[in-house]
């Protein structure tokens, strides 16, 4: 029993494919894993609902209009407790395994520091997954046979795509806690919207998406305090024709973040987000033409 039984009966991740492709947009939804699978659970000390603290609960279900608009979503049903595809591959705490880890693992990253590296230690505020050290070979099965084969498959269709129309545009999609604050604290934003600070996509793709969803009445935030993390960073890259942005949305627009059931504002922001995504992807092509703003 290992990584390969754990996804036997589903797959550890799925790409809902347009009947035709007829964009250059990619979705991604890394976060929103949900199968929880039994080996994992009776390693963790947390139940099957405190496990689910990061969660980006339903994010592929808001974004599922997606394909049938003409662009392919990539979705985890892998849960993010048990591998975070939006870290380096190698991303990983020496205090989580029994053996050494490999010479080669970015082991004093910030994520790592906070618990939140490949194989992330913590969930929520704190919380620790497992009562013990893992056997270094869990994390490395995980990396090998999830990590690995999942940026395979989105390298791919990005490539695709950027052969098929010239340059393609990822929008990587997240949620976020509804008591996130910006600007001098007291600004709840509904979005925030990250390009790694001008430097993951041209301006007119960020500036786009920014006045459609403010028109629909949401307030948005820019780059902080997310500008995108490893999937935005390193599949951003506008001189080769590649473009990436991050979307964070609160949670409390459409779920109970105690519960985590959703609520009546989850068809409503669905619908709005079908309205997002089909004016997103007619975005002119010249909106790409601008060079990108140097990184701060």
């Amino acid at each position: 029993m290992g990584v390969e039984a754990d996804f036997s009966k589903i797959p550890a991740f799925q790409v809902v494919q347009p009947s035709e492709q007829r964009s250059p947009f990619i979705f991604n939804s890394p976060h929103s894993g949900r199968f929880y699978p039994p080996r994992f659970l009776a390693m963790s000390r947390l139940d099957a609902a405190t496990i689910r603290r990061s969660e980006d609960c339903y994010v592929d279900e808001l974004f599922a209009a997606a394909a049938s608009l003409g662009a392919p979503l990539l979705v985890a049903n892998f849960p993010r407790a048990y591998l975070d595809v939006n870290r380096e591959p190698w991303e990983l705490d020496p205090s989580m395994f029994r053996e050494p880890v490999p010479p080669y693992s970015n082991i004093r990253s910030p994520r790592v520091a906070g618990g939140l590296g490949t194989v992330p230690k913590l969930v929520g505020e704190g919380l620790n997954i497992y009562p013990s050290r893992l056997p270094l070979a869990e994390a490395l099965e995980r990396i090998q046979q999830i990590y690995l084969p999942y940026h395979a498959c989105l390298a791919d269709l990005l490539a695709r795509t950027r052969a098929r129309f010239g340059y393609a545009i990822l929008i990587d999609c997240h949620s976020m806690p509804t008591n996130i604050r910006v600007a001098d604290g007291t600004f709840r934003p509904d979005f925030i919207l990250g390009d790694r600070f001008g430097s993951s996509a041209a301006p007119g793709l960020i500036q786009h998406a920014v006045a459609l969803l403010t028109t629909k009445g949401y307030t948005v935030a820019h780059n902080r305090p997310y500008a995108g993390g490893f999937i935005t960073e390193h599949y951003g890259r506008p001189a080769e024709r590649l473009h990436a942005l991050q979307i964070e949305i609160s949670r409390g627009l459409y779920m109970n973040e105690r519960t985590l059931e959703r609520t009546v504002g989850f068809q409503r922001l669905a619908r709005d987000l079908v309205d997002f995504v089909r004016d997103l992807i007619d975005i002119p092509e010249q909106y790409f033409l601008a060079p990108p703003l140097a990184a701060e």
